[in-house]
């Protein structure tokens, strides 16, 4: 019997052939032999190895000319060294091929001859507003579950094909604005399009889900950081002068300049906001969701937390906390219990020179809300004893659902604190809304009548987990993880609309986490029935933002009131979604009305 033989390699193509026209290589599983290139960059940590650039080209701008060599070890080559490379063709999903990304084409398993050392670097391509079309990715096929992946690219046509078409190739920046703060992990999002649907902040706002904002690009360096520290970026700062590299993609972020230089950063003016204090007669309800808070934090966290309350949030008379964790964090251990986390956050409060909150919530059953791992995260609502009263109504617990009790006309609860349907399959592995009841009262005497109920839903909606991204290789996206909060969104309009139903004129407030935008089906089963409408729309569009998710400042914490809550002054407080140094990853909110 004869020995199997090695396939055989494909006689020298040249990198835009292996690149091909569309998002996948004609010889992906193939064998090529001598393809030739120049040397443009290395990259000696994660996925290794180095890129080439075919110097000539074929003149379609569909076809990049050039390629990552994926030697899975700290490349030998040299920049500027022309070479030949023969190797397998592959196409790789970075984060597996299930999450829905874009493949990179690479050649693997190399074998290098270096012809020549020393040559000139072919000359970058210029990446600015005038080199990308305004439409982000071409309608998928439907022949193919909506996937882009066999369409011929259009690079004058769409954004994520002209990113494509230039895949491995050097490209080039120049002071580009950064759109997303740095990170630990060493990157941050710049946009090429500075007037495209800007924010307040200077950063690039998500306003629609055909609003993807093409401009946006990830800027990571190739320069090792134990040789040159990654800066520190805020939105409103400015990548200053020209920055280039090859142009890669990854599953955290899409498309990104693996800079050979380190970013250097001219800092902007952006600092943390505050807001007003509530006047007189006004009660004023704020939501902050606190990035897992528990006693195993620095202090410094809690104090950070704190003077958000007290100096940027105006110490408002109720406060809405989402991610809360138990007394023991992420260690599971069966605890359940935030007593502590909650006593340290209060009295960090009340150190700062704000009120000293009192506070109410609920144990959740252990393991069964979602979040980190252990943590047990749960809403709780702070109050100050001096401006508002709750109404205790006990017997409220994880499992157990408050109910609508019309008492002397008003709607109010059955159980308060009390969680709102926490059997319905909505809130499976998610956090149960916490629904309490609280009199207002401020510093005066009792107005006619007595002080008003209002009755305040705090919310912490299931995450985006699952979600295919913006750069998916199927447009538009899949976005399954919406029809959970949409059941969630429907079961507390319900519930509001139960409130309503036992008294039209009562004072409803729906607040918190919903990882949602106010554009989305899910604000839209919250406000359809005409029981609660949202009030971020009162703010001009720049504001429009509480959290920033790879360059996009988006809205994902919203407020909404029931009708009888005509007027009212809403506030998103920007102090710290747009900042690399931030105490939460989220931006506080805050609504003040007249009850």
């Amino acid at each position: 019997m004869l020995a199997p033989q090695p396939a055989e390699a494909n006689p020298a193509p040249r990198i835009h052939d292996i690149q091909g026209p569309t998002r996948t290589s004609p010889y992906a599983g193939e064998q090529v032999a001598e393809v030739p290139g120049v040397v443009t960059a290395l990259r000696g940590y994660g996925s290794r190895g180095f890129w080439i650039q075919d110097p000539e080209g074929d003149g379609d701008a569909a076809t990049s000319e050039g390629v990552f060599v994926f030697t899975n070890a700290a490349p030998t080559v040299a920049v500027g060294d022309r070479v030949l490379v023969s190797g397998r063709v592959d196409e790789y999903y970075y984060g597996g091929a299930d999450q829905g990304g874009q493949s990179v084409t690479q050649i693997s398993r190399p074998t290098v001859t270096t012809v020549s050392s020393d040559n000139d670097l072919p000359a970058a391509y210029r990446l600015d507003a005038r080199s990308l079309p305004d439409a982000y990715a071409p309608a998928g096929d439907p022949a193919e579950n909506g996937s882009i992946e066999s369409l011929p690219l259009r690079p004058h046509a769409y954004a994520l094909d002209r990113y494509e078409s230039l895949e491995g190739m050097t490209v080039r920046i120049c002071d580009a604005p950064v759109a997303g703060p740095s990170t630990e992990y060493h990157e941050l999002w710049v946009t090429l399009e500075p007037g495209h649907n800007p924010t307040a902040g200077g950063g690039t706002r998500y306003g629609s889900y055909d609003a993807q904002n093409p401009g946006r690009l990830k800027v990571e360096t190739l320069v090792p950081v134990s040789e040159r520290p990654f800066p520190t970026a805020n939105v409103g700062d400015r990548v200053a002068g020209a920055l280039s590299g090859p142009l890669d993609y990854d599953e955290f972020g899409g498309y990104l300049l693996a800079a050979t230089q380190t970013p250097r950063i001219e800092a902007g003016d952006l600092t943390p906001e505050s807001t007003r204090a509530q006047r007189p007669g006004e009660l004023a309800v704020a939501s902050y969701n606190v990035e897992n808070l528990n006693p195993g934090d620095e202090q410094a966290k809690f104090d950070r937390l704190a003077a958000g309350v007290v100096e940027h949030l105006a110490s408002p008379d109720i406060v809405a906390l989402e991610e809360i964790q138990d007394d023991t964090g992420a260690t599971d251990d069966g605890t359940v219990s935030a007593d502590e986390t909650l006593r340290r956050f209060t009295e960090a409060i009340a150190a700062a020179g704000g009120p000293r909150y009192e506070w109410r919530g609920i144990d959740p059953v252990d393991g069964q809300d979602g979040g980190e791992p252990g943590g047990n995260i749960r809403t709780v609502f702070l109050f100050d004893p001096e401006r508002v009263s709750f109404v205790d109504r006990p017997g409220g617990d994880a499992t157990t659902a408050t109910e609508v009790v019309e008492r002397r006309g008003e709607a109010t609860l059955s159980l308060s604190p009390g969680r709102v349907d926490p059997a319905d399959p909505a809130w499976t592995d998610s956090r149960k809304p916490l629904a309490g009841e609280f009199l207002f009262r401020g510093k005066g005497a009792p107005p006619a009548g007595g002080w008003g109920t209002v009755v305040v839903v705090a919310n912490h909606f299931a995450s985006k987990g699952g979600d295919q991204p913006l750069y998916a290789r199927y447009q538009p996206p899949a976005r399954s993880s919406e029809d959970q909060r949409t059941a969630q969104a429907e079961a507390v309009a319900a519930f509001a609309a139960e409130l309503r139903a036992a008294d039209p004129r009562a004072l409803v407030v729906v607040l918190g986490d919903l990882n949602d935008f106010e554009f989305s089906p899910v604000t839209s089963a919250l406000t359809d029935g005409g029981d609660l409408r949202t009030t971020v729309t009162s703010l001009p569009p720049d504001e429009r933002y509480t959290y920033v998710f790879q360059g996009n400042s988006q809205v994902l914490d919203q407020t909404l009131v029931s009708p009888a809550i005509r007027r009212f002054d809403y506030d998103i407080v920007h102090l710290n979604a747009e900042f690399a140094d931030q105490a939460s990853d989220h931006d506080p909110q805050v609504l003040r009305f007249r009850p």
